[in-house]
């Protein structure tokens, strides 16, 4: 028989600014034990930042308080919600929930659609709740559509996805080119999941997945110098990495950027002019921005 599922215990709250949401954060964490809670801020494309911690057991609500009001003031901390979580299996919930999302030629799915990517599409299969990247995010679709773009007009042969995440972004390229791909991430569980999914959709054989962080491992210079990166990260870290990415692309290569919410744009667009690289296009979803820059050496 199977054992029944937990029940999970939310405190939420909504904050102005990423400093704030980090002392909160940092409060909670120094406090409670992990494997028990589980914290996570988020900024929303309002700008504003959503703090969340899940308990197994239902916390104390007077000393949640009180961390917070330490951190972040009396006045944030009244903004501070309680609720409970059904107990149910959210990732067979979320599977049962995700539709396959189709960018350009290719289509995102789950094993259970499999059966229904048509013949003339490039389906790629990735499992919800395994690492970032489903599909179903703005930032993904945004840079599969500007992969799609790319490729009917470009032949790349050296081919870089850097923070691949599930992988989904290399996997398309090297189901569309047939030829290897580099793909990187800093987080180890990441690197696993994007391998097992290239073997998933037939392409293990093409996909190299390593661990590293930003540039700084030795298969960037020898994969190198590349036609075409790929990275779908976040604004701050995109924009530290402009000019060890022109120092890695091919003097005509081209890039793909996001993981930035449209009012991040301009600064990250900014950072990469600054080193050569000139905006093509920027596509827009869902308060995401995804843009694609040509080298102008």
């Amino acid at each position: 028989m199977t054992a029944p599922l937990p029940t999970t215990h939310r405190a939420s709250l909504a904050i102005g600014d990423e400093a704030a949401a980090r002392r909160v954060v940092d409060a909670l964490t120094e406090v409670f034990c992990e494997g028990e809670t589980a914290v996570a801020a988020f900024e929303r494309p309002d700008g504003r930042w959503d703090v969340t911690a899940h308990f197994a057991d239902p916390p104390d609500q007077a000393l949640l308080r009180m961390l917070v009001t330490n951190a972040v003031g009396e006045t944030v901390a009244e903004g501070l919600s309680f609720d409970t979580l059904e107990a149910k299996d959210w990732v067979k919930a979320s599977l049962e929930d995700l539709v396959p999302v189709p960018a350009g030629r290719f289509v995102v799915h789950g094993q259970h659609d499999r059966a229904r990517i048509a013949p003339n599409r490039l389906g790629i299969e990735i499992e919800a709740a395994l690492a970032f990247g489903t599909g179903h995010h703005g930032t993904t679709r945004g840079c599969l559509t500007l992969l799609d773009h790319v490729l009917k007009t470009r032949r790349p042969r050296r081919l870089l996805d850097l923070g691949t995440g599930t992988g989904v972004l290399a996997i398309a390229a090297a189901k569309a080119r047939h030829l290897p791909v580099l793909a990187s991430d800093i987080d180890p569980p990441s690197v696993a999941v994007a391998r097992d999914n290239a073997r998933l959709n037939g392409v293990g054989n093409l996909m190299q997945v390593v661990r590293a962080t930003g540039f700084a491992a030795p298969d960037f210079a020898s994969a190198g110098p590349f036609d075409l990166v790929l990275a779908n990260i976040l604004a701050n870290p995109l924009r530290q990495l402009a000019r060890p990415m022109t120092q890695h692309l091919a003097p005509t290569g081209l890039v793909i950027l996001s993981g930035l919410l449209t009012h991040q744009a301009r600064a990250v667009i900014a950072a990469y002019r600054a080193r050569g690289l000139l905006p093509v296009r920027h596509l827009r979803i869902e308060g995401w921005s995804s843009l694609l820059l040509r080298s102008v050496k």
